[in-house]
This record gives C-alpha cells, sequence and structure tokens, in this order.
C-alpha cells in the first residue's frame, strides 16, 4: 500500500527494428513459449539473436514514463481494520471472479467496485459507458522527456491488445531483499496497431526493454513496446519480459516484512499488496481491472519457507541451487491483476474442510494458537454465503493469511485473503467485542460486503456533507485520485445507498435474488453500473419499474438530501436540498435525489409494519392525509436512508416532548438518528444549539448503545473544540454538564466481565468508562489504576476484560512509572488486539517529550511498527498537549511520511485528517493552506487538504456562532 513517489523516473519504449515483420501464431505457440516470446520482444523477427546481435539491442530506443502509485485500505479506516481502511476493500463487479475470490456483492461495498474500476469506464456523472467493440480507443499524444517522445500520453491503456494469460516465474532472496522474475504475456490483438503499452514500476527489465531511471513519482507507470509494422486484428502474441527489482519496503507491490519470535530472533518474510495499483511493482503488467486474464504462477523458495499463491499448489521442484520452485495450478477464470496474490514465509496453517473447499488459516509460528476463532467463523461463513449466493465457491482452498506487517485491515485477493494480525487473530481469552471485530472483518472479505454498523453510516454522512466530498462514480485523472477514491464515501455511503434501496423493497428476498441473478448472468465478464441496477431491476416489483433511475441520483452527484418536514393539520408536506455545511451562494446546488422516504408516527412506530414509504422525486411533495390525532412523526425509519431530516421547530419539539415521557416510543436506531441528524443541523446553522440540548434532556433515560454512543461522540467533538481553543472555563463546564447528563448510567456500569455478556453491553460500557475516566472522574480514575497494578502483579495469571483494556492503559499511561511500565509491556505481547489498545494507551500521553519519542518511533519502524503510526498520531491528537505537536511533526516529516505512504493514501488521509480536524482558528488556517500549498506535485492538490481546510473553516464558524450561546448555557 506504499511505495516512494517523491521524484521523476523516465518512461521506457521499445521501438523494434523497422524491418521486422509480426506472423500470426499459430494456436499451438500460444501456450507460453518462452523461446517464441523471445522472438516477438526482440525483433518480432523469424530467427534467435546470438549474443553480439543482443548487444546491439541497447540501441533501442528507451524512455521513461510511469503510472499510478497505491494499494489499498480502507479498507482500515473509521474501523480498526478499516482499509487506512480501505479501504475496504471494495469488490469489482467481474462475476465468478470476484465471487470466488470473496463471494463479492452481497448486498453492500460491493458498489464501490461497480462504480469505480469498472472496464473502460470514464467516471462521467451518466456513469459509465460501455467500450466500444468495434473501433480502438488509441489516441497517440506524445509527451515530451529529455528530448525523446513517449507514445501514450492517456492515464488509462489503449484497449488495442488484451492479456489472455500470465506465467509468472519469481525469484525472491529474502536475504538481499530483491527478487528477479520472468513474466510471459500471451495477448490478443483486438485492433490494429503498432503499439504494446503496460504498467512497470520499479523493475529493472533486462530483456529488450528498458533500464530503470530515478525513483519516484510517476505520472504513469507506463512502458510501450513500438513496431514498424502493425500487429493485425485477431492475432495472438507473446511478450516475455525478464526483470529484477528489490522487494518494496513499503506496504505495496511484492514486499518485505519482518517480525520478531518469542525467542528474540528476527525473522523475515515477503507478502503481496497489489490493490489498486500495485501489480505493476511485482510484474509487467496490464495493471487495470478490465484487463482479465489467467495466471499461472512458479515461486522458488528455501527449504524452511512455505510459498502461496491463489491456487492450490500443483508440485514443487528441488533446484540444483538448493531451493525448492513451487508451481500452483493456473487460475480456472480470468482474473484483475489487483486480486494476484502470493507469499513466502514460515508460516504455520490450521485447516478445516466446507464441501470440497479446504480452508485455512496460517500465522506466524508463535501465534497458531490465536487462529482457531478466525477458522471456525471463516467455515460457517463459507457455508452460509454457499447458500445465500446459490454459487458453490468452485475453488479448492481459501487460505487467510495473518501477516505481522500489514498495512490494510484486510484484502480480498482471489483464494488467499490476507489480513492484519489484529483483523484475524484473537486468544482464547478474548471479549466477544474483540471477536466481533474479527468475524465482522473475514465476513467482510468473504463476501466483499461493507460495514453496516449504524455510527459508521453517521460518519459517512458526516463526511459527504463538506463541499469537498465528490459522488461515487466520479472522473478519476491522477494518481492520488485513485488512492483517494477508498474513503468513507467509496465505501460506506456506497454499503449505505444499497441499504437503503434493500430496505425500500417490499419483502425480504427480492434485492437478494437480484444480486443471484446478476451474478450468474455475469459470471466471468466485465459489466458497467446499469447492468447491477438492470437484474435488479428485472426482479423487483411494479413498486421500482426502474431501479438505475432511483440509484443514479445517488451515485452521479456528491452529497446527499435534507429533506425538511412541514406539517399543517393532516396536511405534510417533504422540501428535499442538498444537505451542504459550506452553504453560499458559490456552492449552492440544483440536486435532486429520488428518494425512497420512509416514515412512522405516534400511532405505530417500532415493528416493521409500522413503516409507511413514500417515493420524493421532486423538489417537494405531499404525504397522505394523516390524521388530525397524530402528535408527531419520524422519518427514515430506523436510519436505513441516506439523508437527514428537519422536523421543523414544532416537529422537533413533539419529538422532545414524547422521547421526555417516554423514551421507549422509538427504536433505538431512530433515537440515534435523531440525535446525529439535530447536532448536524445545528452545525449548519439550521437549528439552534439550545435545541440541541433539549433533546439530549431525555438522555439520563436512555440504556441502548447506538444513542448513547453517538451522544457521547458529538458533545467529545465539542469538548476537544473548546480544550484547543483553551476556553478553559466552558471546559470544566462541559465537563460537569456531560458527567452530571450521564452519571446514573456511568454508576451503572461494572469493573468485571460476566458471562455470556452481549456485546451491545461491552460496546456501552467501554464507552461510558472512557469518557468518564477521559474527564478525570475520580471514580474511574481509581478503578483503572486499581485494575493496571493487579494486572501487572499478577505476571500474567490475571486479564483486563477485553472492553475495560483501553481506558485502563490509557489512565496509566498518565504516570510515569506506569507509561515506563506498559512501555515494556508492549514490547513483549503477543496478543495483537491486546498490544494496539496498549499502543493507544502509550500514544495518550500529556509528556512532550514521550509525545516526539513515541512520533518519531511509529515513523522509523522497529519496536513500534510503521504501519501504526496513523493510529499513533490520531490518538495523540486527542490530548491537548499532542495536537500541536503532531502538526509540527508532520510539517518536519512529510517527505518521509509520503515514503511510507502513497499520497492520497486512506493512510495519509487519516494523518491529515486528525492533525487539522480540531483546528479553529485563522492563524491555524492560515498555517495549513501555506504548508500544504509549498508542496505542489508531493500532495498539495489532494482531496483531503481541501477536506481539511473546509473542516477549519467549519469550526471557526461555529464556535463563533455558538461560543456566545454556550456560555451562557453552561
Amino acid at each position: 500500500m506504499i511505495e516512494n513517489s517523491m521524484f521523476e523516473e523516465e518512461p521506457d519504449v521499445v521501438d523494434l527494428a523497422k524491418d521486422s515483420t509480426f506472423p500470426a501464431l499459430d494456436p499451438d505457440e500460444v501456450a507460453f513459449e518462452p523461446r517464441s516470446s523471445r522472438l516477438l520482444v526482440r525483433g518480432l523477427g523469424q530467427h534467435d539473436m546470438d549474443e553480439d546481435e543482443e548487444d546491439c539491442e541497447s540501441s533501442a530506443r528507451l524512455l521513461g514514463m510511469s503510472f499510478m502509485n497505491r494499494s489499498a485500505a480502507h479498507r482500515s479506516s473509521s474501523s480498526p481494520y478499516t482499509r487506512q481502511a480501505p479501504p475496504r476493500s471494495c469488490s469489482r463487479p467481474s462475476g465468478r471472479t470476484m465471487i470466488v475470490c470473496v463471494l463479492f456483492l452481497v448486498i453492500v461495498a460491493s458498489l464501490t467496485m461497480v462504480m469505480y474500476f469498472l472496464p473502460g469506464c470514464n467516471f462521467t456523472k451518466r456513469g459509465c459507458q460501455r467500450t466500444n467493440k468495434t473501433t480502438p480507443s488509441e489516441q497517440v499524444y506524445p509527451v515530451s522527456t529529455n528530448g525523446e517522445l513517449f507514445p501514450w500520453a492517456q492515464l488509462r491503456l489503449p484497449r488495442s491488445i488484451h492479456p489472455l494469460s500470465y506465467d509468472l516465474t519469481l525469484d525472491p532472496d529474502l536475504d538481499n531483499m530483491t527478487f528477479t522474475g520472468r513474466t510471459v504475456i500471451s495477448m490478443s490483438v483486438l485492433h490494429n496497431t503498432k503499439l504494446i503499452v503496460l504498467h512497470s514500476s520499479h523493475l529493472n527489465i533486462t530483456k529488450a526493454t528498458f533500464k530503470v531511471g530515478l525513483e519516484g513519482y510517476k505520472p504513469r507507470q507506463q512502458i510501450a513496446v513500438k513496431f514498424s509494422e502493425e500487429l493485425k486484428t485477431g492475432q495472438y502474441c507473446v511478450l516475455t519480459l525478464d526483470y529484477s527489482a528489490n522487494l518494496s519496503h513499503t506496504y505495496d507491490g511484492f514486499y518485505n516484512s519482518s517480525y520478531t519470535d518469542t525467542d528474540g530472533n528476527k525473522r523475515v518474510l515477503a507478502a503481496t499488496q497489489f490493490e489498486p495499483l500495485a501489480a505493476r511493482k511485482a510484474f509487467p503488467c496490464f495493471d487495470e481491472p478490465s484487463f482479465k486474464a489467467t495466471f499461472l504462477i512458479r515461486i522458488s523458495r528455501k527449504p524452511t519457507y512455505l510459498t502461496l499463491s491463489n491456487m492450490p499448489q500443483a508440485k514443487s521442484t528441488p533446484l540444483l541451487n538448493g531451493l525448492i520452485q513451487d508451481e500452483f495450478e493456473k487460475t480456472i477464470v480470468n482474473m484483475s491483476t489487483y486480486l494476484v496474490a502470493f507469499i513466502v514465509a514460515n508460516f504455520t496453517p490450521i485447516s478445516s474442510h466446507v464441501s470440497e473447499t479446504q480452508v485455512s488459516v496460517y500465522s506466524v509460528p508463535d501465534k497458531k494458537e490465536q487462529t482457531d476463532y478466525a477458522l471456525d467463523t471463516a467455515c460457517k461463513l463459507l457455508e452460509f454465503y454457499n447458500d445465500f449466493f446459490e454459487i458453490t465457491y468452485p475453488l479448492k482452498k481459501l487460505d487467510l493469511v495473518a501477516i505481522p506487517d500489514f498495512l490494510a485491515g484486510a484484502m480480498e485477493n482471489w483464494g488467499l485473503i490476507t489480513f492484519r494480525e489484529t483483523s484475524l487473530l484473537v486468544g482464547k481469552q478474548s471479549s466477544n467485542l474483540e471477536k466481533q471485530v474479527v468475524a465482522s472483518v473475514v465476513a467482510h472479505e468473504l463476501a466483499h460486503q461493507g460495514n453496516l454498523f449504524l455510527a459508521v453510516r453517521f460518519r459517512a454522512l458526516d463526511d459527504d456533507a463538506l463541499n469537498s466530498s465528490h459522488a461515487v462514480s466520479m472522473d478519476v485523472n491522477k494518481p492520488e485520485q485513485v488512492e483517494e477514491m477508498f474513503d468513507s464515501v467509496s465505501y460506506e455511503k456506497g454499503a449505505s445507498i444499497l441499504l437503503m434501496l434493500n430496505a425500500s423493497l417490499p419483502g425480504d428476498q427480492q434485492f437478494r435474488k437480484g444480486i443471484i441473478q446478476y451474478l450468474k448472468q455475469f459470471s466471468g465478464l466485465n459489466t458497467d453500473t446499469n447492468d447491477l441496477w438492470n437484474s435488479l431491476t428485472q426482479v423487483f416489483s411494479a413498486q421500482h419499474p426502474n431501479v438505475s433511475e432511483m440509484m443514479s441520483s445517488w451515485t452521479s452527484q456528491k452529497g446527499f438530501p435534507l429533506v425538511t418536514v412541514s406539517r399543517k393539520g393532516g396536511q405534510v408536506t417533504l422540501t428535499q436540498e442538498h444537505f451542504l455545511l459550506t452553504s453560499d451562494n458559490a456552492t449552492q446546488t440544483s440536486s435532486l435525489w429520488n428518494i425512497p422516504v420512509t416514515y412512522v408516527t405516534d400511532n405505530c412506530s417500532l415493528a416493521p409494519e409500522c413503516r409507511q414509504m413514500f417515493n420524493l422525486k421532486t423538489k417537494s411533495g405531499t404525504l397522505n392525509e394523516l390524521p388530525e390525532s397524530v402528535k408527531w412523526l419520524k422519518l427514515n425509519y430506523r436510519n436505513t436512508g441516506f439523508y437527514i431530516v428537519d422536523y421543523g421547530d414544532e416537529g422537533w419539539a413533539a419529538l422532545i416532548s414524547a422521547l421526555s415521557n417516554n423514551v421507549s416510543v422509538l427504536t433505538q436506531e431512530d433515537r440515534a438518528s435523531l440525535i446525529h441528524n439535530i447536532f448536524a443541523l445545528s452545525r449548519l446553522g439550521r437549528v439552534s444549539f439550545h435545541q440541541v440540548l433539549n433533546l439530549l434532556k431525555y438522555m439520563s433515560n436512555e440504556t441502548q448503545t447506538s444513542p448513547v454512543t453517538e451522544a457521547l461522540l458529538q458533545l467529545n467533538v465539542l469538548y476537544q473544540l473548546l480544550d484547543q481553543r483553551q476556553e478553559h472555563s466552558l471546559v470544566a463546564r462541559m465537563k460537569s454538564y456531560i458527567k452530571h447528563q450521564f452519571a446514573s448510567l456511568m454508576d451503572k456500569q461494572t469493573w468485571k466481565e460476566e458471562e455470556e455478556e452481549s456485546v451491545s453491553k461491552q460496546e456501552l460500557r467501554s464507552a461510558l468508562l472512557k469518557m468518564a475516566c477521559s474527564l478525570n472522574e475520580e471514580k474511574c480514575i481509581k478503578q483503572a489504576r486499581a485494575q493496571f497494578k493487579q494486572y501487572v502483579e499478577s505476571n500474567g495469571t490475571l486479564r483486563i476484560p477485553g472492553d475495560l483494556q483501553q481506558v485502563v492503559f490509557t489512565v496509566a499511561a498518565q504516570s510515569n512509572e506506569d507509561w515506563e511500565t506498559l512501555l515494556s509491556m508492549y514490547g513483549q505481547a503477543t496478543y495483537d488486539a491486546e498490544k494496539r489498545k496498549m499502543l493507544r494507551g502509550l500514544a495518550s500521553t500529556q509528556d512532550p517529550r514521550r509525545i516526539v519519542w513515541i512520533l518519531k518511533a511509529g515513523l522509523r519502524g522497529g519496536l513500534i511498527q510503521t504501519q501504526e503510526l496513523p493510529l499513533v498520531i490520531y490518538t495523540v491528537c486527542h490530548g491537548f498537549a499532542g495536537y500541536l505537536f503532531v502538526w509540527d511533526f508532520i510539517q518536519e516529516n512529510w517527505d518521509s511520511l509520503i515514503e511510507k505512504f502513497p499520497v492520497g493514501s486512506f493512510a495519509i488521509q487519516t494523518i491529515i485528517k486528525s492533525a487539522t480536524s480540531q483546528f479553529s482558528t485563522q492563524a491555524h488556517l492560515n498555517q495549513v493552506e501555506g504548508f500544504f500549498s509549498s508542496l505542489k506535485e508531493r500532495g498539495s492538490q489532494m482531496r483531503s487538504v481541501q477536506e481539511a481546510l473546509e473542516t477549519i473553516r467549519l469550526n471557526q464558524r461555529w464556535m463563533d456562532k455558538n461560543l456566545p450561546t454556550l456560555q451562557k448555557w453552561l
């Protein structure tokens, strides 16, 4: 997921001999013949070259050019495993290829892939158009580079050549962190052309191509082979490229990783992370998802290592140099390059079977006992998905691999799913809450659905309310824009609008039937957006005659609607407009959405059958006449819709009164959405903060997790803003208010783990006690210190309940002595979920020297892995002493940061957002704007920078407007 992108590298062209001709190949010649491909590459002549002739090859014109830098993310993100996010990954609508990889496209984040990497997609507001299959898409726009011309100037590859199969042979040297390879690509000529353009990045190609120039930022990462005679439509050709490279020192491509075993020995391994643009760092290829092909992979290794790839191992052959070459079966379907994967390591597996599929979980040997839960979960989920999709997983094996040094939360490689250790491994005594995290990641990757947790949808709304947001389907013109597509709008909004579509349907099986039909109809094919909508339309009732019409309004424009309710007697009028926090004359939009509005009233508000539906397509519409006896109505039942509702003064007053009298008149999802919506409307300036406070009065009677955690989060945002602005008197009074408001709930929380304790109860307890201790509530601090002392003195025989570990470690880290103890324990910890909580505790220190140390240690790597730096920065920024240190750290180390993490990646997005989201003054706005403006090609144009600047302006506006109200109220 990371590569050095700081300097220029020259493009690469091979201009083959002018008198060479290109004979059509017989069918037999297409079958991966290195000798034939050598002829094709070196001159397309009729004979082999001898050594003297090979020397003449250096006279071929060699140019450099380059392409995008990126790998996943998500998929970590707002969640602990998001592709940082990741994002998340996403699945591409490739039919069976994707199904067998992850049984993808169940209900949710499948939309992300449907929208982004569609073949030939121009990402326009009208969606993706079909590739023209009758005329070439080639247009040559020469680009001047050191006096030479590179014959292709577009971001996307030409469509004249299509790969059919790859034969990859890789020889990694883990002692020297290098590898050599041979790539044999069989291709079909779709249109007459004199040019083959494909991707290569940081590879030294040693035959018939080029020598790598300076490492660094590359606008294309493309290489080209030029011919004097046209390749003819219908011909087949074979291109062989021998090359060498260093194993990537970051987190994408074919990269090196290491860990220390329990005996203190350093162990090394090599793994891959290709999504979305890093397969080109491991082998020359057509590195776009629509260029699908089959893959046959061979990898050499020392006898003490094992190798893994997408397919089962076919055979192992001893080599003369003492190594062993493992060959894997050829992939049974065409596959995109970003789903290719291979690993060389000394991992240990445990296995089980689901039907004809062997399911295995791999880890470092010392953590084998932590893999049982993941294996059991994966097997149950695979059985469920086989039944749900009515498509049996077609591979003989499915591997889930925990990699010690892995930036993303997980990656859905076909047949070989890779995970961060914290996303896959759990101890035998792990809490239900920790197990739920692992189960949700495994479920996400197996089905590649999305995270449907309510809080995640709220955060997607928050991000999409900014003017700097983007449409789910949009133009992508630069490498960093591809990186930035892996964000909450891509993942969580994509998931949310599919959830909204599903919830708008009568019954509970129509959406599933539509998905199954789509998967079966387009198995193994490339698709565009409308193929999905058309499949769904075919099985839906007359209530949704045209799903495409409805969904395009949600995917082709950024943002979401604000629905305003106006009631006069029994007549209710709904009006929609763009919910845009930065609302001025320059940003007014005329956007309209096709909104499946759901609502309930006080006559019937809890059961699903209470839900009523109204389709709002125009600027305004009128509901069916309501009885005069109806006191209130609540829109967006259970928050399944992606919109915010303003009920007006009378409507809000009626809902607040209803909750004050009986908290159970609405579902907990509806109560949580009211809290989120009223805070959002306050930030927009549509409701007064006084109304926000009136709604929160009912919280003393709240007992459910979702409303409490949303209220705590929203109040904590305000508390942090006040704290960073050094409004000391307001901070003190805000502390008192939160303590008073949630006192009864906090007092009910215990510090012991109960048997069969629900995940929801653990979430609620964790949130409440973390807030209490962060406000220095004496009882909470005392209990946390006592727990830590017992834990230390027990020498590992006692454990802290998983949902309480974070608050205990955070409190301990505020003591000088306990911080040092915690650091020592961190270095020896073996349970990764617990270790990560220790790290967050260490990063919460308010000691300036320790803050500086932990930031530098995270950047340097070693004791604190660099993959954890975004988390460290996020945590440090939440302390008063930390956020200014982080801003200085980022400015001083920007070049090092973008060496570790690609420009635009989720990691960089997280770092920028963490460091700037609490600024609210003009001085800080000027600093941030000035610094990022100075970066130019090193990151000045990132959307995350525009989001940061917009957020600071909004913070400044909110504080200026509401400080007097807060002072008066508090």
